[in-house]
């Protein structure tokens, strides 16, 4: 039993090994909440949400730290395009990234931290990368002597020669224009804290290195993000806090992009395609199963032709699990996954594989209610829970209850009516009127609706798009 992640750092996949026995601690780059988010932004949460319950089958204490960047040149410029404080639309953004994890089923973190909340623990470590000659003010701001670090740009692979580091306005006075800012100076109208070195605000990559200082220590096990963030964000993080002494993190895991046309999903792009909004259209639950099923590290080509083949393969899950639950009542979760589901877990977080397999119970499980097996059918339902859990995909938790129909409460009404026009079908078939049974069912699936005949009578569920 060897949990192996594929390490950017190293570029190889590497057998984890904790820093402390039976403890897993994990620091992802949250929200930078200068927007409501879209899918491809809680395709990173999901992800490591998903990872994180698999440390915790395993056994693992997990602690999990999610930030969220609360300022930043994104959100000052939207506050200025606004006319609205920054810190109002920091805190809007914030609650519509929470309201998108809980909806797609993430756990809570341990640790949510906000920037702003942790403005001395930057400047102490300002303070004492400048004391170790990695750092400089200049003009009010400070930045980062990137020549001071041998180990600058390892994990991206870069070439410091070669390197053109993004500036922003106002950083005037560095040394070498790749150097970084990590606090900049006060301008008119900005929000500002005051410092040793005057006032101003900090820059975005020391916010999480002072963070994850904070919440973790000076090493911990796993940093996370989108595959975006391993240049400058992660780099700098690198510097910053091996500058200042940490070890900082042993692994490095970076989720994909979600992409429309081949381009990733972005605001600035405005191609974004906003949680709020898909939940109206389609069920959480089968979002988190489109969006948590491809491989992390693998890219996810947005269509609604393959959120509609999701829906529909989730639905053959569902399916199974609603006809051997009205037979044999609630079937409790096996206590262990199968084998392969676990060997395939293990592996990089092989959820692709994993799957496999859990379709592959269900197709044996159908095949034992065929037979009438039901001892065989309430075990693969059993072991079909377990899996789905670690997943978050269980249909039965009660994170999914009353998710019946893309984020309208409506699924109650429609019982009832499919269930009065199915009640006149059955007393067709009764009188042995099959012409008008039948045309009964073909409008109901004209609807959109698919009837199943079963020994409990017939049930419906919401056919394919």
């Amino acid at each position: 039993m060897t949990i192996r992640l594929y390490d950017t750092s190293a570029r190889q996949i590497r057998d984890f090994t904790p820093l402390t026995p039976g403890c897993v601690s994990i620091y992802l780059c949250g929200a930078t909440v200068q927007a409501a988010p879209h899918i491809g932004h809680i395709r990173s949460g999901l992800n490591f949400d998903i990872l994180r319950r698999w440390f915790d089958y395993r056994g693992y204490d997990v602690t999990f730290v999610r930030n969220v960047t609360d300022i930043d040149d994104k959100i000052i410029k939207k506050s200025a395009e606004q006319g609205r404080p920054w810190w109002a639309i920091g805190y809007e953004n914030e609650r519509a990234f929470n309201d998108g994890y809980a909806a797609l089923g993430c756990l809570p973190p341990t640790y949510e931290p906000r920037a702003t909340g942790h403005i001395p623990e930057m400047i102490e470590m300002m303070r004492g990368l400048i004391e170790r000659g990695h750092a400089y003010e200049a003009d009010g701001n400070v930045y980062f002597d990137v020549r001071s670090f041998p180990g600058y740009l390892q994990l991206s692979n870069q070439d410091l020669d070669e390197l053109r580091q993004p500036s922003g306005e106002g950083e005037t006075g560095k040394r070498d224009p790749r150097d970084f800012a990590m606090w900049k100076a006060v301008k008119p109208g900005e929000p500002s804290w005051e410092t040793p070195w005057g006032r101003g605000r900090p820059g975005w990559h020391l916010e999480c290195s002072a963070m994850a200082h904070k919440y973790l220590g000076t090493a911990f096990d796993i940093h996370g993000g989108g595959l975006d963030l391993v240049f400058p964000h992660h780099e700098n993080e690198i510097a910053q806090a091996k500058g200042y002494g940490d070890d900082f993190a042993s692994y490095w895991v970076h989720n994909a992009w979600v992409t429309m046309s081949g381009e990733k999903m972005s605001k600035s792009l405005g191609n974004s395609v906003l949680v709020s909004e898909m939940v109206k259209q389609w069920r959480p639950i089968v979002l988190r199963y489109y969006l948590g099923t491809p491989h992390y590290r693998s890219t996810i080509e947005y269509s609604e032709e393959a959120l509609r083949e999701a829906e529909s393969a989730f639905a053959r899950i569902e399916g199974f699990v609603q006809r051997v639950t009205e037979k044999a009542g609630v079937v409790p979760a096996a206590p262990e996954v199968p084998l392969a589901f676990a060997e395939a877990m293990d592996d990089d977080l092989g959820v692709p594989q994993a799957l496999a397999i859990v379709h592959t119970t269900v197709r044996q499980g159908n095949s034992a209610l065929a037979a009438d097996d039901k001892e065989a059918a309430v075990a693969r339902l059993a072991e079909v829970r377990a899996m789905l859990g670690v997943l978050g995909l269980d249909p039965l938790d009660e994170q999914w209850a009353g998710d019946e129909g893309g984020g309208d409460d409506l699924h109650g009404a429609v019982d009832t009516l499919v269930r009065l026009v199915l009640q006149q079908r059955e007393a067709a078939r009764a009188r042995k009127d099959w012409a008008t049974a039948d045309a009964i069912r073909d409008q109901l699936g004209q609807s959109g609706l698919v009837i199943e005949d079963s020994p409990e009578g017939p049930r419906w569920t919401l056919g394919p798009r």
